[in-house]
């Protein structure tokens, strides 16, 4: 393999509701400081080369403007983020402001509600809408932090890989059996991969999608709404998805799990590599991979996720990227929370970040990065737009329960399993469907 390049509510809709949201205080008073006083404010992220160099360069804007403000930071990969959270929630030294994805159940203990910052106006949320806000509350109504960006998922793809393989492009209507037989075709035609797996991406994107595209719409979902348990009752709707995945890798047509193993982050994956076809991203990646794939003289799109059926569910929806949280153990909680509004609500800031964690939640910046948006960029807006106008259920739940890593761990074990002929597909939905219940005991 040659050497890398460089290194989840209810849909929300895209007319706007600009009233702001408030919710139930906290017990614990926040941090004053004087402008006087010097603070120092720790923050950490995941990400992509890119995110990290634009990420750098706003908080320096933000220090320069904030000379009482000093601002130590980290980044990681996505792996090695979690696992050094985990180090520091056992500490009890988590960062000042730190992001979270789905996965934020795991870490309720260290999040800090924003509620009271909202009420008096430390984070402003006049141009958020009510819709944006509720993407990152609780189910009580607790806001949990500031989404970074609107986000879906989706396959970006090759066109010109597609071209030589003679694969019709994707239509906002293919199937799941069009996907798999553009994948065969790819690997034929090319020697390839047809898809790639940024595992990441792919067991929300994928596997959680399929169930919610069956039946009539919102009858099914991985998991209910109110997360207290499974969103389906029947395992073998799981099947035919799993056995698809590992049919594709056992012929080659995607990645092994060693081979998955080699993928660290979105820019170094087989698609961005020129050695696929296609692969799962959040949308919000897209972008970056885009100005990467052009400058190699390639040219990447974005197609919708597939579907069970044409006429069937499209089973996407518009969530949150990720969002950015205050620590309870910060001393500093206020400003942390002035740095978040900022972050959100700058437009200066966000013409640095554009939009690559997704796209704003603050509608005067939104409307600002669309006038100045590149192809990617453009890309990117379009695509939200489009998910915008599917059908979707009156209500959604893209929240996660606690846990649902390991679940995510052992399903992707199984799907190995299947290649390797140790189980059955049949089985294997049997025990990804068990593991989901053993959240709920």
């Amino acid at each position: 393999m040659k050497k890398k390049i460089l290194a989840l509510l209810m849909a929300a809709t895209m007319v706007l509701s600009l009233a702001a949201c408030g919710g139930k205080k906290t017990d614990e008073p926040k941090a004053s400081t004087s402008a006087e006083e010097k603070v120092t404010l720790r923050m950490a992220w995941w990400g992509s080369q890119t995110r990290h160099d634009r990420t750098v360069q706003v908080i320096q804007m933000y220090m320069k403007d904030h000379p009482n403000v000093k601002i130590e930071y980290e980044f990681f990969s996505f792996d090695d983020y979690f696992t050094k959270l985990k180090t520091l929630v056992a500490s009890d030294n988590v960062w000042d402001v730190f992001q979270l994805g789905g996965n934020f159940p795991d870490y309720m203990s260290k999040i800090y509600f924003l509620n009271d910052f909202i009420k008096d106006g430390t984070i402003d949320t006049s141009k958020i809408s009510d819709a944006y806000l509720k993407i990152t509350q609780d189910t009580d109504g607790n806001q949990i932090g500031i989404s970074n960006g609107l986000n879906t998922y989706g396959i970006a793809y090759d066109v010109d890989m597609f071209k030589a393989a003679g694969v019709p492009l994707p239509t906002e209507t293919w199937t799941w059996d069009d996907y798999a037989d553009a994948a065969r075709k790819i690997k034929k035609a090319t020697g390839h991969f047809g898809t790639s797996s940024f595992t990441s991406s792919e067991f929300a994107a994928g596997c959680t999608t399929y169930i919610g595209q069956q039946g009539k719409l919102g009858e099914f979902g991985f998991f209910n709404l109110d997360l207290t348990g499974m969103g389906f009752t029947d395992p073998q709707m799981l099947a035919p998805y799993i056995q698809m995945r590992a049919d594709l890798i056992k012929e080659g047509a995607s990645p092994d799990a060693g081979a998955e193993m080699e993928i660290t982050n979105i820019e170094n994956d087989f698609l961005v590599t020129g050695e696929a076809g296609m692969t799962w991203v959040a949308v919000n990646q897209f972008p970056t991979i885009y100005d990467i794939c052009q400058a190699q003289g390639r040219t990447l799109a974005l197609a919708t996720l597939p579907r069970v059926t044409k006429d069937g569910n499209a089973g996407s929806k518009i969530q949150s990227s990720q969002m950015l949280c205050v620590s309870k153990d910060s001393k500093h909680k206020k400003e942390a929370a002035e740095f978040i509004s900022w972050f959100q609500n700058s437009t200066e800031c966000n013409n640095v970040l554009l939009g690559e964690r997704g796209i704003p939640v603050n509608e005067d910046v939104r409307v600002a990065l669309q006038a100045s948006a590149n192809a990617g960029q453009k890309i990117m807006y379009d695509y939200v737009t489009l998910v915008g106008t599917f059908k979707t259920p009156e209500k959604v739940n893209v929240l996660s329960p606690a846990g649902q890593d390991q679940v995510v761990d052992l399903y992707r074990n199984y799907i190995q399993q299947v290649v390797s002929g140790e189980i059955t597909a049949s089985k294997a939905a049997e025990l990804t469907y068990k593991a989901g219940q053993s959240l709920f005991k």
